[in-house]
Order: C-alpha cells, then structure tokens, then sequence
C-alpha cells in the first residue's frame, strides 16, 4: 500500500451483547427469592415432603443472597467487598437464630451457633483456604497486621460472650444477669463498629494485599447491576427470614428423631449460612488472593459475634428468656486451642499448606467430639 492508497475501512462493530432484563443477572437469582416469598402462602409445612421442599428452596434463597451480595461486593472492591458478604451471611444466620429462639425458646442455641461459626470459619474455612492455596502456590502471603488485629478482637468478643459467663457470680450456672447481658451486647456493638471503620476508613491498607489487586482480574461491574443485586439481596433475605420462621419447629423435631445433639440446630445454622462464603474464599485462595479469603473468615466469625449477641440479647430481654451462654469446658478448651493456634498460624504473614492441615484437624476434632463427647 503507497501513502496515496486509501485507508482500509475498519471492520463493522460488533453489535451490544444482549442484556437481560435484570440488568445481567441470572434468571435464577430474580426467580428464587420470589419463589421464596410465594412458598409461604402455603402456610405451615406439614409433612415430610412438604418440609424438605422448603428446605430444599430456603438453601438455594441463601445460595442466591450470597450470589447477590458478591454482585454487590465486587461493585464496591475490597475491603468493602467482604465486609459486604460477611453482613449478609450473619443477618441471615441472626434471623434463622432468632426466629427459633421465638417460637422453640432455645435458650442454648445462640451459644451452640457462635461456637459453631467460629469453628467453620476459623478452623474449617482457613484450614481449606490454607490446604488449598499452599497446594497451588506453595507459600501465600497477607497483610499482618489486619490478621493480627482481626484475630484480637475474634479473641476478646469470644472470651467475653461464651467463656467468662461461667465465672460470673451475678447469675447461677452459664448465665449473664440482664444488666451483664446488656453490657455485653453493647460491649459487641462497640469491638465491631471498631472493626469495620479500621477496616473500611483508618486501617483501609491493613486488609489489602498488594499482590490481590482488588478485584484485578475480573470485569467491573456495573452500577445499574449492583443496584439491581442489592434490590434483590433485600427480596432474599426477606424470603430467608421467613422460611427459616416456618420452618423452625420441623428442623428442631428433625433433629431430636435421629437422636442428634440439641447442638446440632446451631450447627446445621451456620454451617447452612457459611457454606456460600466458605466457598468464595476458597475460590479466592485458589486464585491467590488469601488476604480476601482471610477477611472473609475473620469478618464473619466477628459479625456473627458483634451482631448476633446484641439481637438475641434484645430478644431474651424482651422475651424474658434466659440465654445459656457459657461453654463446657470441653468447647471451652477448643476455643483456647483454636485462639492459640490462629494467632500462631497467622502471625507470620506467609502461609502454607501446613498451617491448613493444622486447623483441620481442629475442625475434625470438635466435630468429633461434638458427636462422641
């Protein structure tokens, strides 16, 4: 081609890529939350295969709340993005509490749910997060001193809740007197409204990762999609809240058929409500973003803390119930041992595989003797 020759005419644009009308989001996650909703109209669920339909149906209404609250969170990047998860996962896990403190009176429940978080999170999400990064990229790093502080703060709101009401004279046994329990809430309030403006304004780099990249590697999302995901995250977790109240009475009569410890409720609770995040931190340690994935376990157990307590203490002051919240001394070891162990683990800002199978086994271990005590 001479410089007289015209320019070669550019190729025709491709046309926009079809949109859905839920501005990108998938048909499934617009549909559920309304199933959800709909189902109730049902009333209360009598027989087996009417309660594990909304069983079934309350499980994917979480799954899409969790989906919805990644939208959001990606929208907004790091470290807002987890902090984002990590609320939706415990006003979640805080209704299902609550609305069976309401209709069973499960004075033991709010205890056995916060032990339980605390050691999936800890233990069973850090140790697969640890386990699978250290497999792939044989070292990871983090940013210390967010872990450190993290861990702290999980440390003295998990002494004050579920370790020092068996030492309190105030009240006979495991027991917080109403003005103690009213201290404690607001002492919860206090440790992670804390958190969340280190995490979110003082300390905003103590969360990031230099490497991680704030969501680098993946498309932004756009603004009209995020406010689309954060009108239906509202919608699911409206549905979850409902669902779990109807379907309370039949997951506590479940459980007693099979001869299961009363513990389980709390366990099959947060293990319901941690399963999506659990998952999204380990697709983030897989793609070498531990720092995320770390954010995502410690913010949880924190919320599920720092709002779950104040909830069920208005609940049981309100109510007049009395909230067993001191552990036995054997969930009391395990929770020294898991502090410990994570303070260690996490206290070098490298991790291995190593440092994975060690909270594992943990993990293993309070299950175990949570069946065969």
């Amino acid at each position: 081609m001479t410089d007289a020759d015209p320019p070669a005419p550019l190729p025709p644009a491709l046309p926009p890529p079809a949109r859905f009308p839920g501005f990108g989001l998938a048909a499934w996650s617009i549909v559920l939350p309304w199933l959800g909703l709909a189902a109730l109209a049902l009333g209360k669920p009598a027989g087996p295969g009417l309660v594990a339909g909304l069983g079934l149906l309350l499980g994917l209404v979480v799954m899409t709340a969790v989906y919805h609250a990644e939208i959001v969170a990606h929208h907004l990047g790091e470290p807002f993005g987890t902090l984002v998860l990590a609320l939706a996962v415990t006003i979640i896990e805080t209704s299902l509490i609550v609305s069976i403190i309401f209709s069973a009176g499960a004075q033991t429940l709010a205890r056995d749910t916060l032990i339980a978080a605390i050691m999936i999170t800890i233990n069973g999400i850090v140790g697969l997060c640890l386990l699978a990064g250290g497999r792939r990229y044989h070292e990871q790093g983090y940013t210390q001193s967010g872990v450190s502080a993290g861990l702290a703060m999980l440390a003295t709101l998990a002494v004050l809740t579920l370790v020092l009401p068996n030492y309190t004279t105030s009240a006979a046994g495991p027991f917080y007197s109403p003005s103690q329990l009213a201290f404690v809430a607001v002492v919860s309030l206090v440790v992670y409204a804390t958190f969340v403006v280190a995490q979110t304004i003082r300390h905003r780099d103590h969360f990031l990762y230099p490497e991680d990249g704030d969501y680098a590697h993946e498309a932004p999302v756009p603004r009209a999609r995020a406010m689309a995901a954060g009108v239906m995250l509202v919608a699911a977790l409206a549905a979850v809240v409902l669902l779990a109240k109807a379907l309370s009475p039949a997951i506590e009569a479940g459980l007693r058929a099979i001869g299961a410890p009363e513990a389980m409720v709390g366990i099959v609770i947060a293990a319901l409500v941690l399963a999506p995040e659990g998952l999204a931190a380990i697709r983030a340690a897989r793609a070498n973003r531990v720092q995320t994935s770390l954010n995502l376990a410690i913010g949880s157990a924190l919320a599920t803390i720092g709002l779950t307590i104040p909830a069920v203490a208005i609940t049981a002051l309100v109510t007049g119930l009395h909230l067993e919240l001191g552990l036995s001394v054997q969930g009391t070891v395990i929770l020294a041992l898991t502090l410990l162990v994570a303070s260690l683990t996490l206290g070098t800002g490298r991790t291995t595989m190593v440092q994975g199978v060690i909270h594992l086994v943990i993990f293993a271990t309070w299950l175990f003797t949570m069946l065969v005590p």
